[in-house]
C-alpha cells in the first residue's frame, strides 16, 4: 500500500498520453492553441507501461488515461490492453471529449476498457461550437451512444459549470432518468492563467473567479428546477449505491432515475484530505497536486535509470505530496498540458 506523509492511501494514477487535442476549448487553451511538445519529449507507450508496472508494485491499482484528447494518439487501444495486463492494475478508465469515440468504443471495450468519462459542458450546438472553437455537438452525443452500445459501465458525463455559459443543468439532469448515465457537475477550477475573461467570448482565455459556481448553488438549482419539472425530490445516494468511482464526487438521484447526479467541489468543499492520486503528464513529469507547479522528472529517470530509480522517484513524490492546494489560483501549465 502506498501512503503519503499525511497517511493518505495513494492508489490512483492519472496518465496523460498526449498533450494534443482535436478541440480548442476556451477555458483549456488560448485562441491560438498551445505549442505541442516535440514527439521526442512525449513518453512512449513502452515508457508509460514501464512506469505503470513500477507504480503498481508501489501500490497504484487504478489508472485513468487522459490527454489532451487520448483518442487522438495512435495505438491507444493496444496501450489499454497492455496496461490491463500489468500485474496489480485492477482497472483502467479513460476521459474523452467523445467526438472520436464512435470510431474506438467497440475496440476499447474489447481490449477491456469499461469505465469511461465524457467531458461535455453544454447541450446547445451553437454554444458547443463556440466553446470548443469549432467542435460538433452531434459527434459528442454520438460518442455517448457508442459507449452504451459497447457495453461500457459506468458511463459518466463531466460537466464543468461556468456561469457565463448559461448551461441547461436541468437538461443534463433529465438525461439520468431513462438510462444509467451519471452526470457529474464540476466546479470551474483555477488551472492555467488567471484572468478576467468570460467564457462567452470567442477569445476567452484564462480562469475567472466570476465564472465560478459552487456546488451548493448547483444543487439548489437542479433541485428546484427538477421539482418544478415534475422529476420529484432529489435525494442523496448512499456511497455503496453510487456508481463506482475513485474520486470525490457526492451523488444524488431523482426518484426512479436509472442514473445519478454527482457534484465535485474542489474549491467550495475541497477534498484534499481524501486525495488518492498522482498525475503523470504526457512529457513525463509527475505532479503530486493538480494545483501545484512542483513536478518530478520521470522522463529522465525512465530513459537513463533503473526500475529502482523509478521506484525511488515515486517514493519521493509520495513524501512531498502537499496536504492541500491552499486555494491556489493559477498554474504555469494549462489543463490540456497537465492532463486534468
Amino acid at each position: 500500500m502506498a501512503t503519503d506523509a499525511f497517511g493518505r492511501r495513494i492508489d490512483y494514477l492519472r496518465i496523460s498520453v498526449t498533450d494534443r487535442c482535436n478541440l480548442r476549448c476556451v477555458y483549456c487553451m488560448p485562441p491560438e492553441g498551445v505549442d505541442w511538445k516535440p514527439q521526442a519529449d512525449i513518453l512512449s507507450f513502452e515508457e508509460i507501461e514501464r512506469f505503470a508496472r513500477v507504480a503498481a508494485d508501489e501500490g497504484i491499482s487504478k489508472i485513468r488515461l487522459t490527454g489532451g484528447e487520448p483518442l487522438v494518439r495512435l495505438g491507444i487501444v493496444d496501450h489499454v490492453r497492455r496496461l490491463l495486463e500489468t500485474s496489480g492494475i485492477e482497472a483502467i478508465a479513460l476521459t474523452t471529449n467523445a467526438t472520436l469515440l464512435r470510431r474506438y468504443a467497440a475496440d476499447l471495450a474489447e481490449a477491456g476498457l469499461k469505465r469511461i468519462n465524457i467531458s461535455l459542458d453544454t447541450l446547445d450546438p451553437e454554444v458547443y461550437a463556440r466553446v470548443t472553437r469549432g467542435g460538433t455537438l452531434a459527434a459528442a452525443l454520438d460518442g455517448i451512444e457508442a459507449a452504451f452500445e459497447a457495453g461500457m459501465d459506468p458511463v459518466k458525463l463531466n460537466v464543468v459549470v461556468v456561469r457565463s455559459l448559461d448551461q441547461d443543468l436541468l437538461g443534463f439532469a433529465k438525461m439520468t432518468i431513462d438510462r444509467p448515465l451519471h452526470i457529474r457537475f464540476i466546479e470551474y477550477m483555477p488551472v492555467g492563467e488567471v484572468g478576467e475573461h468570460s467564457c462567452t467570448s470567442a477569445e476567452a482565455d484564462g480562469w475567472s473567479e466570476t465564472d465560478h459556481v459552487s456546488t451548493d448553488e448547483i444543487l439548489m438549482r437542479v433541485t428546484a428546477e427538477g421539482a418544478a419539472a415534475g422529476l420529484g425530490e432529489l435525494g442523496a445516494v448512499e456511497r455503496e449505491r453510487a456508481p463506482g468511482g475513485w474520486g470525490p464526487a457526492r451523488y444524488y438521484r431523482f426518484p426512479g432515475a436509472q442514473g445519478t447526479i454527482g457534484v465535485i467541489s474542489p474549491l467550495s468543499h475541497h477534498f484534499c484530505g481524501e486525495c488518492n492520486r498522482l498525475r503523470l503528464t504526457a512529457d513525463g513529469k509527475l505532479r503530486t497536486c493538480l494545483f501545484s507547479d512542483d513536478e518530478l522528472d520521470v522522463r529522465s529517470v525512465l530513459r537513463g535509470g533503473t526500475d529502482a530509480d523509478v521506484r525511488a522517484l515515486i517514493e519521493s513524490a509520495l513524501a512531498s505530496k502537499p496536504e492541500g492546494h491552499n486555494q491556489q489560483h493559477g498554474t504555469v501549465r494549462r489543463m490540456s498540458q497537465i492532463g486534468g
